[in-house]
């Protein structure tokens, strides 16, 4: 068996890519889907839109390297992480759609929870903040308003889970067998109800977002075979043997295995991790604790600034300013102009996230003249981006000097927005630390399939993943120190104007 598939599904779109042995991408194949925005902070997503556009992905991608299931040797799945699903367990049905992760309607949960004195406690067991962000009140939402949801609940006959849950649920959910109700410990440090101390689903935190524990799947390593795919569509037989959050399996595709080495995602949002070990340590800058992804079947944690708009920022520019007909013209845009003219963009479109955490932060584009230009704009949407990464890494650094003594010797990059030459100096101008891009940018879904790899005996270790590392282009911070630290200044002051807006 020459492959290994990996289920992408992300944000705005499902992806499936097949992997080689030598982590080089076969085939991929991707599909968007719809976004529906009911109220102002409200996201969703339709749960059957997810499922069919993930396996046609799937089948996509095989049937483009002309592969058979029988030439797979495992199935990785990674996913959009706090965004959840609650079904029926009798007709798989969806009670609702998918509350998704930039979703803001728990707001006035979190904060009645922060009145109570309930976040030190929940940070002590979860290492996440009390904010709507994670999982916890959006189950709770739909169980307290979705007609008929919490008696359901109780009495067993509802599952929930995130994407992942969701997709392996209707995966193994074939003629003769049960399917089966998983997810793994990478995804459960995000929903508010786990012990990443102790690894368990805690009473205390249920009991807290009134969530019956019987809704809840089982939780499994992220290097396991768990069953096999049981459908008709293609996959039949593939086993499951790989599942982590997406930036836990782009740290494990970065090859992040030891503390104190750190990645960034530029997708949507934007997602720093740095690898810490094993020991727990909570931030006391407000970043978050997570697990991170293990092949070793053993607790590993994670420094994680999350940042809510990252490559959105980009789509908005094309979307709704019109200044750009696709993501990818956006570099060329900003190259026109040599600077953004003291023009300074904040994308709180949801709020702030790490380390702010401010749910009623607005975005925030000033420093306008009337000689302005569209390359102006997109400039400062592209520094927007990096400036939010260096206010999450100067947090993390903080953490990191203080709780282990590890010193970041340079930030490993990925995503989408990862390909922009420009940004990523302008980010290594910013950080003034080497920003490393690999050659296989897609290491969300590299990362699942080496999980799956693994699990399936594919590849025979983490040293053998890192003799394959190679990297691409290597980003020397080069502009002026003092002239980019004004220009973080500036931006520093806008982000308190975008807090206090809707004060």
């Amino acid at each position: 068996m020459a492959y290994i598939l990996s289920l992408d599904q992300g944000t705005t779109s499902s992806r499936a890519i097949l992997f080689d042995h030598s982590g080089a991408i076969a085939a991929v194949a991707q599909q968007e889907f719809k976004q529906i925005y009911p109220k102002p902070g409200w996201v969703e997503h339709d749960p059957t839109e997810i499922l069919t556009s993930q396996m046609s992905c799937a089948v996509q991608a095989m049937v483009r390297a002309g592969v058979e299931p029988r030439d797979v040797a495992a199935l990785g799945i990674t996913n959009q992480r706090e965004t959840v699903v609650v079904w029926e367990r009798e007709t798989g049905r969806p009670i609702y759609n998918a509350i998704v992760w930039q979703d803001r309607r728990g707001a006035a949960h979190c904060e009645r929870l922060i009145a109570e004195g309930a976040e030190p406690m929940v940070r002590e067991k979860t290492g996440l903040v009390l904010d709507p962000y994670f999982s916890a009140t959006k189950v709770a939402w739909i169980l307290e308003n979705v007609p008929g949801a919490r008696v359901q609940a109780e009495a067993g006959k509802l599952a929930m889970g995130t994407v992942d849950s969701w997709l392996i649920w209707n995966l193994t959910n074939g003629v003769g067998k049960a399917p089966v109700h998983v997810t793994d410990q990478t995804n459960t440090s995000r929903t508010l109800l786990y012990n990443i101390v102790e690894g368990r689903w805690d009473e205390e935190l249920l009991r807290l977002f009134g969530i019956p524990a019987g809704v809840l799947p089982e939780v499994r390593w992220s290097s396991e075979r768990i069953g096999e795919v049981n459908t008709s569509l293609g996959l039949g037989g593939i086993p499951i043997a790989g599942i982590a959050g997406d930036q836990q399996a782009a740290l494990f595709g970065q090859l992040c295995f030891h503390p104190g080495e750190a990645k960034n995602t530029y997708g949507t949002g934007c997602f720093l991790l740095q690898n810490i070990g094993t020991g727990f340590l909570q931030s006391k800058n407000r970043l978050i604790t997570t697990l991170a992804a293990s092949a070793n079947r053993r607790l590993e944690y994670a420094l994680e600034g999350s940042i809510f708009i990252g490559g959105a920022v980009v789509q908005w520019l094309r979307d709704n300013l019109k200044l750009i007909g696709s993501s990818a013209e956006v570099e060329l845009l900003a190259a026109s102009v040599p600077d953004s003219d003291g023009v300074v963009f904040v994308p709180a479109f949801v709020g702030l996230g790490a380390p702010h955490w401010d749910p009623h932060a607005s975005g925030l584009l000033i420093g306008l003249r009337r000689s302005t230009q569209p390359g102006h704009i997109a400039r400062a949407a592209l520094e927007s981006i990096a400036f939010q990464v260096a206010d999450a890494l100067e947090a993390m650094q903080q953490d990191s000097a203080s709780g282990t003594g590890i010193e970041l010797p340079a930030l490993r990059v990925d995503g989408g927005a990862a390909v922009n030459d420009l940004m990523m100096q302008f980010q290594a101008d910013v950080l003034r630390v080497p920003v490393i891009r690999p050659q296989v940018t897609e290491t969300t879904a590299l990362g699942a399939a080496y999980l799956a790899g693994l699990a399936a005996g594919f590849w025979g270790g983490e040293s053998e993943l890192c003799a394959q590392r190679q990297n691409d282009v290597r980003f020397e911070p080069s502009q002026n120190a003092a002239d980019v630290a004004a220009r973080r200044n500036r931006w520093k002051e806008a982000v308190e104007r975008s807090r206090r807006w809707n004060v």
